[in-house]
């Protein structure tokens, strides 16, 4: 699957539509940007299952300004509509798939277990804190 430009119309379209995103935040000035660029789209022909976007911050400040995106390029991984890596950087190749192997090898049911512990406050592993239940 080809790399897409997402604006701020197609992007949560993006992120609702497909369980497993990777987005590269970065701008035409961006010297590091334009050196990543070639390794994130030869990375994206390899995982046809996940769909690889960019998001131009330059064209698109709303979206930077959403996920306070202060440094480019930055890479955010989605899964299942949670944003399980946010990290500004360029990385190299081997490093790159690395960080999505790790990515796919998630336990997306386990991660919202965790989150929605946090949410109503309960421990780690999902029990409600001590003198309640």
């Amino acid at each position: 699957m080809a790399v897409v430009e997402l604006d701020k119309a197609g992007f949560e379209a993006a992120i609702q539509d497909n369980d497993f995103v990777i987005v590269d935040f970065w701008a035409p000035w961006c010297g590091p940007c334009r050196s990543f660029a070639p390794v994130y789209d030869k990375v994206s022909a390899d995982f046809g299952e996940i769909l690889f976007a960019k998001v131009n911050t330059e064209d698109e400040q709303e979206i930077a300004a959403h996920f306070q995106i202060r440094s480019i390029p930055t890479l955010m991984i989605f899964r299942e509509q949670i944003v399980i890596y946010a990290q500004a950087g360029a990385l190299p190749e081997g490093r790159f798939r690395d960080l999505i192997s790790k990515a796919q090898d998630i336990d997306m049911a386990e991660e919202k277990r965790k989150i929605a512990a946090r949410q109503v406050g309960a421990g780690p592993d999902g029990t409600p804190p001590s003198g309640h239940g």
